[in-house]
């Protein structure tokens, strides 16, 4: 068996990373949460941008205008938007173009930003509301699609994470069911790979920032990537994002082929292993950082703060941990 990335893949992941690079680089995003801490962080442009390159479309078949490709592919994919912390609702708009008829058209052309939420919890938090063309809603019955227009709600003045504006919202209107319960559920596993393959992205990006500053940093004549504490942290923050990097690959994988294995177990263990990798890593860089770790002018707390959001979207820590449990 065969546990590396194809060409094709690699070359896939490389075009990715080059891409949100290049339209979404440290520049742009420090710009963006530096002068402009307003309700709007989706843009527009760059929403079509990403569609064109395929973002939203991976997984719609060839002949009905899509790439063609599974979720491994999809994974990577996100993978390397969580590493340049790419605002907006990526999962759910993804998911959205896979819906038959107008919405998933425009969902897949990036001509729509679509919002996703559980509908079973109150009150709901509602993210980028805003900037939403429609809002759908999961529950037990399936999926229901919300006029954004219609949901009454407060605005967070600071939310966790600056680039991911939220509204509490205490009632939602009825909508119209688009999904029955079966594809609810599949939304939920997909979605929770997904947020799993950000989540990823954001702990090999925590580690990268750590490890980096500890070789430039001096302290007592030397660089503190010399002090054994230091490299043991970094060396931590290694080991967690490369667990997470298998259980988030094996559940995508899964997902494209049930056969090789159990889905609900994977997809479980991969939002719980991303989400932990994300968040522990995301305290392990402060502390590399030092007293620098807790400014503003380091990217760190970015991460981290994305993370936290990350870590809430398809079932938390310990819900996730209970089913996991629930399955042995």
């Amino acid at each position: 068996m065969d546990f590396q990335l194809s060409e094709d893949q690699r070359d896939l992941r490389s075009g990715v990373r080059e891409f949100c690079e290049g339209r979404f680089g440290r520049d742009r995003m420090r710009a963006l949460v530096d002068t402009a801490p307003v309700p709007g962080m989706v843009d527009r442009g760059l929403w079509r941008e990403l569609a064109e390159t395929g973002f939203f479309s991976l997984r719609i078949a060839e002949e009905a205008g899509g790439v063609g490709l599974g979720v491994a592919e999809a994974a990577l994919v996100y993978e390397e938007a969580g590493r340049v912390l790419l605002p907006g609702p990526l999962v759910a708009t993804h998911l959205a173009a896979s819906l038959p008829g107008e919405l998933g058209a425009k969902a897949a052309a990036g001509d729509a930003v679509v919002g996703l939420i559980e509908g079973d919890s109150w009150p709901l938090l509602v993210e980028h509301l805003d900037a939403l063309d429609c809002l759908l809603v999961l529950t037990g019955e399936g999926v229901r699609r919300v006029d954004p227009a219609a949901v009454q709600g407060v605005r967070v003045a600071h939310p966790v994470d600056p680039f991911t504006p939220v509204t509490s919202v205490d009632e939602l209107p009825a909508g119209e069911l688009v999904a029955d319960a079966l594809v609810a559920e599949q939304w939920r596993r997909i979605g929770a790979v997904l947020t799993g393959a950000l989540q990823l992205g954001i702990a090999g990006r925590l580690t990268e920032l750590a490890t980096q500053y500890a070789k430039e940093r001096e302290q007592f004549g030397r660089v503190i990537g010399g002090f054994q504490a230091v490299k043991h942290l970094c060396a931590d923050m290694l080991v967690r994002t490369e667990l997470a990097r298998a259980a988030v690959y094996a559940a995508a994988v899964t997902l494209d082929d049930p056969a090789v294995g159990d889905p609900e177990v994977a997809v479980l263990t991969a939002k719980v292993m991303g989400d932990d990798a994300a968040t522990r890593n995301g305290k392990d860089a402060t502390q590399v950082h030092g007293g620098m770790g807790f400014t503003w002018e380091v990217d760190v707390h970015l991460y981290l703060k994305r993370a936290w959001v990350h870590s809430t979207q398809f079932g938390g820590a310990e819900e996730n941990e209970e089913a996991l449990a629930g399955t042995l």
